[in-house]
């Protein structure tokens, strides 16, 4: 009876590195993607120190967001967290999404949002950006996506609209560029995380 060996093979680096071929998930250009991909951000719980450094830095000290009492006096179960703290969490950086297009991004253009649902602390805010349009326009491409908060009762708390300017074409003049090339011919990826 021959015994299982358990040893493990060393592993062996790579001989060269180079920092721009160095990316956290393969880079595409704007033919690459696709209406209906989803590109989520971490699920984040409010807490009271959240609404406080929000409110520090906005310097809005309006007490709907900070006084309890006065909040419930006023028809509301807690303090709000401020409308424009819940819209951040849309900010396409908390997601792949920019390590996605890095190499052809060029603008984030506008955003539009409607606050359907007040969020307290306490609450867990799940954030996801949609592709829901593909512009070209000449050279560059306009990316439409749909911003969507959910809360952990399922509710939509935050409904809105992102668009970003992007080169259509990658110039491949970089062994990064080339490897990504390489790479989206060999796997056309249809879903992000």
């Amino acid at each position: 009876m021959d015994k299982l060996s358990t040893e493990r093979p060393a592993a062996v680096a790579p001989e060269t590195f180079d920092p721009d071929s160095f990316l956290v998930v393969p880079a595409r250009i704007f033919e690459d993607l696709g209406i209906g991909e989803v590109f989520r951000a971490p699920s984040r719980t409010l807490t009271d120190a959240h609404a406080a450094a929000f409110q520090t830095v906005s310097a809005d000290n309006h007490p709907v967001h900070y006084d309890a009492e006065w909040a419930r006096k006023h028809g509301h179960p807690a303090p709000v967290v401020h409308g424009l703290q819940v819209l951040a969490f849309t900010a396409p950086g908390a997601t792949l999404f920019p390590h996605f297009i890095g190499e052809v991004f060029i603008s984030f253009l506008e955003l539009s949002c409607n606050f359907l649902a007040e969020v307290h602390s306490g609450d867990t805010l799940y954030p996801a950006l949609t592709i829901t349009g593909l512009e070209p326009k000449g050279e560059n491409g306009v990316v439409v996506t749909a911003a969507t908060i959910h809360n952990q009762r399922g509710e939509l708390v935050l409904s809105g609209q992102h668009k970003y300017l992007l080169r259509r074409q990658q110039v491949l003049s970089s062994p990064a560029a080339c490897t990504t090339q390489a790479v989206r011919l060999a796997v056309p990826p249809r879903e992000a995380a």
